[in-house]
């Protein structure tokens, strides 16, 4: 059985040729990580540690979007992974467990949004033609969904408007914890609720409070929106896996190469919360982007937009 990569570590630790070569892969992932050149020497000792660990559990560990110890998790992988390129085209092994393989729990989503209708309407004017705001009220009666929007929320409103005040780390955190702990009954309902007016469109496009998570001052490039995320374990699993879920194909009916839009959803919602936050892009339409721009990327122009395409004209997103 496929094991995760914390309990694969452990295992690999406490025998002395395995430990050794687990060794020599965290040197050649910290260089990598530095961005700091390896002479050929080096790059074949890092392949050959790598290939060294044949079949041990640790080459096909997995890790939890809702696990303890994630980032730690994900660390490990990526230490057994370090030579997987970067850069769009070839992240395209996810960290993460398949989703049909995770647990799913039951939640009471539908018992409470019962509950709310059975509620006098006056109080709740505007549910009926607002399904995103409905969401949200069926959020409140969740004591975990609203305490872990409250939270992500009053982070993200400190100071918005002024670049300075808003901690955009603390509030890309408290985003993950809601993604991540609240059933996705609630989370998808709040993030795609189908809108007919700008009102609606409105809440949805803040629904993530864009002004901390999403938009600067001004649009950085693309490609320094990638490096970011590349330095950072979780962005980077996290557009891993929404490379693999959501990687597109002309030549299938429905868009996705994995047929599975599901999946691709899910992965979406991961990247909510990293260096790579996307949103939706105005109140009347469900296009979404990145908050960056292909602008003076010079040769590197089309890998640039390769970036931005993933989300602006991804078919199976």
């Amino acid at each position: 059985p496929r094991s995760d990569c914390i309990a694969a570590e452990q295992l690999c630790l406490s025998d002395s040729t395995c430990n050794a070569t687990y060794r020599i892969l965290e040197n050649c992932a910290l260089a990598k990580t530095r961005f700091l050149p390896l002479d050929h020497d080096s790059r074949v000792r890092c392949l050959n540690a790598e290939l060294d660990l044949g079949n041990s559990s640790l080459l096909h560990c997995k890790c939890h979007r809702r696990m303890k110890r994630q980032e730690h998790c994900l660390r490990v992988f990526w230490t057994v992974h370090s030579s997987v390129t970067d850069g769009y085209f070839n992240l395209e092994t996810s960290p993460y467990e398949n989703p049909a393989n995770e647990e799913h729990w039951k939640t009471d989503y539908n018992k409470l949004a019962a509950l709310l209708s059975g509620k006098d309407c006056s109080q709740l004017a505007g549910d009926a033609t607002n399904p995103c705001l409905k969401a949200t009220h069926v959020c409140n009666l969740s004591k975990k969904c609203v305490r872990l929007r409250t939270d992500y929320a009053s982070v993200c409103t400190k100071g918005a408007g002024s670049e300075d005040m808003c901690d955009r780390r603390k509030c890309h955190r408290g985003l993950r914890n809601f993604f991540e702990k609240v059933p996705e009954d609630f989370t998808k309902r709040i993030l795609f609720c189908p809108c007919q007016d700008e009102l609606c469109g409105e809440r949805r496009r803040k629904t993530i409070v864009p002004n901390c998570s999403f938009q600067y001052n001004t649009k950085p490039n693309c490609l320094w929106l990638l490096d970011s995320c590349l330095e950072d374990h979780i962005c980077k699993s996290r557009l891993a896996d929404f490379q693999q879920n959501c990687q597109p194909a002309d030549t299938s009916p429905d868009g996705c190469s994995q047929h599975n839009h599901a999946a691709c959803l899910q992965s979406y919602m991961g990247m909510i919360g990293t260096p790579m936050t996307p949103n939706y892009v105005s109140n009347s339409s469900v296009e979404v982007s990145l908050w960056c721009t292909c602008e003076s990327s010079g040769n590197q122009k089309e890998k640039c937009d390769q970036i931005l395409g993933m989300f602006e004209s991804n078919k199976c997103l």
